[in-house]
């Protein structure tokens, strides 16, 4: 008995491939393309030549200049003299600790009123709807008036009353306690220690969260921040909890939030915690009725039923679109410039203005912007299919 293999389909060869991989009517794609980038050259020729003629050098040597002017709060030393680079670092660092602190306290507020919109307390519910409502329906550059307007109304220093004891709200800033650091032998290493433990801890809470382990995190959390002070206490730090204090006419000791800070910051976390707090609850009401039912059914209390069952899943949705509102949040933070704080975008225009380079400051805030928003979607997007794993078979 013979056996005939008929031949199978001829693999197609290189230039059906790149067809393929290029789609239909090349020609016609190529065109549009040679026609933007012509359109892209001409332009660059037009504004280097507009450059030229009004006598600005087009390029990036200005960041190296000594920067005239002052910035009203740098998280890093800053005078007037130094490099527009350092002065963009500072905008820069100042744009990351509003972003950092508004997507933390927003996730944690818009969860909180998430699951609270929910509840079976008809007032709480409401309470929550008109909240959700009146934020999302009107603007943020207008809430932000509201809260710098806000912060501006506070009483001075001397007539500033202690909320808690040691928390001042006043015209001049917030003040809260604070821990003070004395007699580091080396400031380097230590810097250094700092970022490793609070690398750990994010990574340590971003693991506990995955698995909704609260009880796990939080037992965690002390444990390495009490390791971490035995090890400053044996490298002969001084550790001490500094809190405010009215000397003179001012509030001496612990932290100052100035009032564009803080009202920036309460703007972003007000604003965003409404549109968080939307997200949870449509993740957590796309999770089936029967789940609640059949974990009732094993005796498990509401909430056991929302830490161990409905949020884990609710997460699937949850988290891409709270990935859009972190995003938001980062590019809404530019709005500081409506208000004097001094971010990445009120520097760099103070940079255009005076060296004349207004190009080549748009195209740093725009890469700058553009990689910030890369990285966090990056890191989102890992943590997202990690948690849309879940239940998956293989």
């Amino acid at each position: 008995m013979s056996i005939i293999v008929a031949p199978g389909p001829r693999r197609p060869g290189i230039y059906r491939r790149l067809l393929m991989w290029w789609g239909h009517r090349p020609i016609a794609q190529l065109a549009i393309i040679a026609s933007f980038v012509a359109l892209l050259v001409y332009l660059g020729i037009n504004v280097t030549t507009t450059m030229t003629r009004i006598g600005v050098s087009p390029g990036f040597d200005f960041l190296w200049r000594s920067a005239n002017f002052e910035i009203g709060e740098s998280p890093i030393a800053f005078a007037a003299g130094d490099p527009y680079l350092r002065a963009m670092l500072a905008g820069l660092l100042n744009t990351l600790k509003v972003a950092l602190f508004g997507c933390i306290f927003a996730t944690i507020l818009g969860v909180i009123l998430g699951v609270a919109g929910l509840s079976g307390n008809l007032l709480l519910a409401s309470l929550v709807r008109w909240y959700v409502e009146l934020i999302r329906n009107t603007p943020f550059l207008l809430q932000l008036f509201f809260w710098i307007s806000l912060a501006k109304a506070f009483p001075a220093p001397r007539q500033a009353s202690a909320l808690l004891g040691s928390i001042y709200l006043t015209s001049r800033g917030v003040y809260v306690p604070t821990v003070s650091m004395e007699g580091l032998p080396l400031a380097g290493p230590v810097v250094l220690a700092i970022l490793v433990i609070a690398i750990g801890l994010l990574l340590f809470a971003l693991s506990c969260l995955k698995r909704l382990n609260v009880r796990t995190m939080a037992i965690g959390i002390v444990a390495i921040l009490a390791a971490t002070l035995a090890i400053f206490h044996a490298l002969g730090a001084n550790l001490t909890l500094e809190t405010p204090a009215l000397a003179g006419f001012n509030i001496r000791g612990g932290y100052n939030l100035t009032p564009e800070f803080a009202a920036l910051l309460t703007g972003l976390i007000v604003k965003f915690s409404a549109a968080i707090a939307e997200i949870v609850r449509a993740g957590i009401q796309s999770v089936n009725r029967g789940q609640w039912e059949a974990a009732r059914a094993l005796g498990l209390h509401n909430g056991q039923i929302m830490r161990l069952i409905v949020l884990p899943q609710a997460l699937r949705v949850i988290t891409p679109l709270t990935t859009s509102s972190y995003l938001d949040l980062t590019k809404d933070s530019s709005l500081a410039v409506a208000i004097g704080y001094p971010d990445l975008v009120s520097i760099v225009n103070t940079t255009a203005n005076t060296t004349g380079q207004s190009l080549e400051a748009l195209m740093i805030l725009i890469g700058t912007y553009l990689s910030i928003n890369l990285i966090v979607s990056a890191l989102m997007n890992q943590y997202n299919r990690r948690v849309a794993l879940k239940g998956t078979t293989r």
